[in-house]
């Protein structure tokens, strides 16, 4: 085990997660004002599904990193890609209040997961694997996105 490449690969994710938090903190206030659908979750439990889905990625970021596979190049490439979207839509959302845009976003967000999966499958079938708690839960999240931007034009 290769225990720098490991931190790396848990701490990039993190970190990316980590700053998008301390950038958003201050409007995270307002969200609580909007009107939400039924469906929404509390709160609280956004920071631990987080942190899981972030610790997964990067536990596959590791996975991929440790394989000489000449396909790592791309999927390292999609995995950037995806990381930058999934930064930006939090600010895009909570600061900007373009709920619309931040829609569409995480629906590219959900595309670039998804090729991102599919490539690190094929580096390693379990890193892509352990991906789809993040699509299942941006799939949700993009549905709750929408419902806030209808319910608060």
């Amino acid at each position: 085990m290769n225990y720098k490449k490991l931190i790396f690969s848990l701490a990039v994710p993190l970190l990316v997660g980590g700053i998008s938090v301390l950038i958003t903190r201050n409007s995270i206030e307002a969200f609580e004002s909007l009107i939400k659908p039924p469906f929404a979750p509390p709160a609280w439990i956004f920071g631990p599904v987080w942190t899981v889905l972030y610790l997964l990625m990067g536990i596959s970021l590791y996975r991929v990193l440790k394989e000489k596979d000449s396909d790592i190049q791309k999927a390292l490439i999609l995995f950037g890609v995806q990381l930058f979207l999934n930064f930006i839509w939090s600010p895009v959302f909570f600061i900007f209040n373009l709920r619309l845009l931040a829609f569409i976003i995480i629906l590219i967000l959900i595309v670039f997961v998804i090729l991102t999966a599919k490539n690190f499958y094929k580096v390693d079938k379990l890193s892509g694997l352990l991906f789809i708690p993040y699509i299942i839960w941006l799939v949700f999240a993009s549905i709750l996105n929408l419902s806030i931007y209808l319910l608060n034009r």
